[in-house]
């Protein structure tokens, strides 16, 4: 990666880069962070993944996705100016986006970059940003980052470089030791929360943030109350990297906007919580939003995902469960889903939904990333792209 890097002429070096990793949270994490960046007037670029709908959603200027058109041109430079980009052995799909996502950025003030998978090893790894971030941590892809979660967690300490500061979610005692000793051993600045930086966490409570020179008080526009975390780390990493001030986040908290993350569509909401972590959390900011209405849930997951604990979280708290496959070669078949808890089994997505919709009550649409955007497509009415489907 960092041959192909020179090759391009180090674009990933041009614009400051805030760099945040984690399990769950850190999508949300970057778009409250890019969102308070673009309301300092900057001109930003952001670069997540997986795309819910579309390829060009993972590469944005501006806020906007590029177009295709532009992901062309991209692609060709990358193919142009790397002859063995394309070849065998060459580049990943992940090595070949994230460097487009680089040469985009080269018209930017400052960059928001997420880490696809861990941390240490990952594409996105050869940037030196102004600041990083851990978000929450938790077990995810145990067969590339090790079975427990001190593992994990010394995949993701892998961004902290020396000399930039370092912010970090709560964290599990054992991930948070593991994250305190690469820091001490890096000579980093970790920020940790209830040390370094304080939010009010409360629910009824307004939302404040408060860091060794800010505060905030802003609503953050994302619902749940999980994206309290998720702003304060937001804050305490745009506080570390000095990019802008607090009004400016005060104004990102309250703009952000970010696809699949407890997205409202009349009586349905959308949520790409894929693991048991996640699950948890939007079992917990449900109650609220169904206001004593009965929740009709829809469930699809693939098959490295913990499907069972995911639904130990949330079907307890529904009255009726539709399964239905996510548009995945991975995908679970629905019928072992209704094993592991009763429901009704449907053979797609839009069944599936219609079937919940035609119920009364609230109807939330979760369990995979493939799942939300299906879902999230037919609700807008949009047709679901053509463009590559890869997401890791």
């Amino acid at each position: 990666m960092r041959e192909a890097c020179a090759l391009l002429g180090n674009p990933e070096r041009g614009a400051p880069v805030l760099h945040v990793a984690g399990t769950n949270g850190k999508g949300s994490t970057c778009a409250f962070a890019e969102a308070s960046l673009r309301a300092a007037g900057m001109r930003t670029g952001l670069y997540t993944s997986p795309h819910l709908n579309h390829f060009c959603e993972r590469i944005r200027v501006a806020g906007e996705p590029i177009s295709e058109e532009r992901a062309c041109e991209l692609l060709e430079e990358v193919r142009g100016r790397i002859p063995w980009a394309l070849g065998d052995p060459g580049l990943t799909f992940f090595e070949i986006v994230t460097l487009m996502a680089f040469l985009a950025f080269r018209e930017v003030d400052a960059a928001v970059i997420e880490v696809g998978l861990g941390g240490r090893l990952d594409a996105t790894n050869v940037v030196v940003p102004r600041a990083c971030a851990i978000s929450a941590l938790g077990l995810e892809h145990t067969q590339y980052l090790g079975p427990t979660l001190a593992h994990v967690a010394a995949e993701k300490a892998g961004i902290f470089k020396a000399g930039v500061p370092a912010v970090s979610a709560g964290q599990p005692r054992e991930a948070a030791e593991v994250l305190r000793r690469r820091a001490d051993e890096m000579r980093v600045r970790l920020w940790r929360p209830g040390r370094d930086y304080r939010f009010e966490s409360r629910e009824g409570e307004a939302f404040c943030y408060g860091g060794p020179q800010w505060n905030v008080r802003a609503q953050p526009a994302l619902a749940g109350h999980h994206q309290r975390g998720n702003a304060a780390l937001a804050c305490a990493l745009l506080e570390a990297s000095g990019l802008c001030g607090a009004r400016h986040a005060e104004e990102g908290l309250r703009t952000t906007r970010w696809p699949a993350r407890l997205e409202q569509f009349g009586n349905v909401y959308v949520d790409g919580a894929h693991n048991p972590h996640a699950a948890r959390a939007l079992a917990h900011a449900l109650p609220p939003l169904l206001r004593g209405l009965p929740l009709r849930l829809v469930f699809g997951a693939l098959e490295d995902k913990d499907a069972s604990a995911m639904l130990d979280a949330l079907g307890p708290l529904a009255r009726s469960i539709h399964y239905c496959p996510p548009d995945s070669p991975r995908a679970l078949p629905p019928e072992r889903l209704a094993r592991l808890r009763p429901g009704h089994v449907h053979p797609s997505a839009a069944a599936a939904l219609a079937a919940a919709r035609s119920e009364a009550g609230v109807v939330l649409c979760c369990g995979s990333l493939y799942l939300a955007g299906e879902t999230r497509a037919l609700l807008l009415g949009e047709r679901r792209s053509s463009m590559p489907s890869e997401r890791l």
